[in-house]
């Protein structure tokens, strides 16, 4: 069975295609700049990995480049696009409405068709991709995975927010939580190493990378998570502020001249380590900035791990102690000084880090880093969403 994962953005879409027998991915590539000029598609099928400036107005011409590649006579995978037996679509946005993987139907795109307002960007390209594959695979099952489903556990005292109760009804103002299939994965493989049920444990999961956030799980489900109504809530990240007062939006817009809206985008795309640091989003360059002694970039540094550290311990309080804390996501995973400062001065918690395991782990393994006599074990753990996604997809179709 062959599954094709696909991963669409506003301006680029990554896909991934699986061979289910043994969860390989055969093929994986990522279109960039569609709909703009100098537009291209980075990919890896049988050889070394290839870039191809390519003309892509929009996503369906993406997907169509996507489908030559695969099925090309010397550089494909496959032979025509009936070995693909399905298509899992990742979608950020789930809202109230779905808190679980579905096949795609009529029904199921007017319900997504309501939940636009919550992420318009990331919704109308969610859906582009899936519009794209059922115009050149009409017959082949598409399947929707929201980011959003795995923290659908939440109960309402983690979810709801401080405001009049009228407008969580009648607007649907609630924390949602993103990154919910990174977390369910890495969570899924924690269980493992503890040799336990999903449902047996209790763990955070500190998802880090360009967007970042944290969820404490307990029995398998998300209680509490970061990130809120939108993915600007909750850590400092690359381009957002995270956590801050409201009346910040309305002070800005007022001394910068700015609506709103244009505020919520300033905090989205020009705040958070690029905003502070004023050297980059990119951690490899703050850290190359560090090392010349720019403050602003230590500053930033800094700023995320007291957040990382503030939320573990608030987690730790919630879950009443946790069988692990887990690291995953690019920065989670790549960046040593990260994971040791901010589990850093708790062994109150019972945590205690192997220093220097921690700072020589090979790279995209799994790990532990904890010491023999920490209570609390802590784990390197890569994540794998496309994976997820695939075994979502390959789930339901055989249903």
């Amino acid at each position: 069975m062959k599954i094709l994962v696909i991963n669409a953005g506003s301006s680029s879409l990554k896909f991934q295609l699986f061979d289910m027998e043994g969860e390989k991915v055969i093929a994986k590539g990522n279109c960039e700049k569609i709909g703009l000029e100098g537009s291209f598609i980075g990919y890896k099928t049988t050889g070394e990995k290839k870039e191809l400036k390519w003309a892509m107005p929009n996503h369906n011409e993406a997907i169509k480049k996507v489908f030559q590649i695969l099925t090309d006579k010397e550089e494909g995978v496959i032979s025509s696009l009936d070995e693909i037996t399905a298509v899992g679509h990742r979608f950020v946005q789930g809202g109230w409405l779905f808190d679980k993987s579905v096949l795609i139907n009529d029904e199921v795109i007017n319900d997504l068709e309501k939940l636009v307002d919550l992420s318009p960007l990331h919704a109308h390209a969610n859906m582009a991709g899936v519009k794209g594959c059922m115009n050149e695979l009409p017959f082949v099952p598409q399947v929707a995975v929201f980011d959003t489903s795995f923290h659908a556990t939440m109960p309402a005292k983690a979810y709801m927010y401080g405001i009049k109760y009228e407008d969580y009804k009648d607007f649907h103002v609630r924390k949602y939580g993103f990154h919910g299939t990174s977390h369910r994965f890495v969570m899924g493989e924690t269980a493992k190493l503890l040799n336990k049920k999903p449902e047996e444990i209790k763990i955070i999961t500190v998802h880090l990378g360009n967007g970042s956030s944290i969820t404490a799980i307990d029995k398998g489900k998300s209680i509490d998570t970061t990130m809120g109504l939108t993915p600007l809530e909750g850590l400092i990240m690359g381009t957002r502020s995270g956590d801050l007062d409201p009346t910040v939006v309305s002070y800005l817009a007022e001394k910068k001249n700015m609506t709103a809206q244009e505020v919520v985008n300033y905090l989205n795309k020009q705040c958070g380590i690029l905003g502070v640091s004023g050297v980059s989003s990119d951690m490899r360059e703050l850290n190359s900035a560090i090392e010349q002694g720019n403050e602003r970039a230590k500053l930033a540094l800094d700023m995320l791990i007291y957040r990382v550290k503030k939320y573990i311990g608030s987690y730790l309080a919630v879950l009443n102690g946790a069988d692990a804390i887990v690291f995953t996501g690019g920065i989670g995973e790549n960046q040593e000084d990260l994971r040791e400062l901010a589990l850093a001065d708790m062994q109150y918690c019972g945590i205690e880090i192997d220093v220097e395991k921690n700072n020589n782990l090979p790279r995209g393994t799994i790990e532990e880093i904890s010491t023999k006599n920490s209570k609390i074990k802590v784990y390197r753990i890569p994540t794998d969403e496309e994976l997820l996604i695939a075994r979502d997809t390959k789930e339901l179709i055989e249903k």
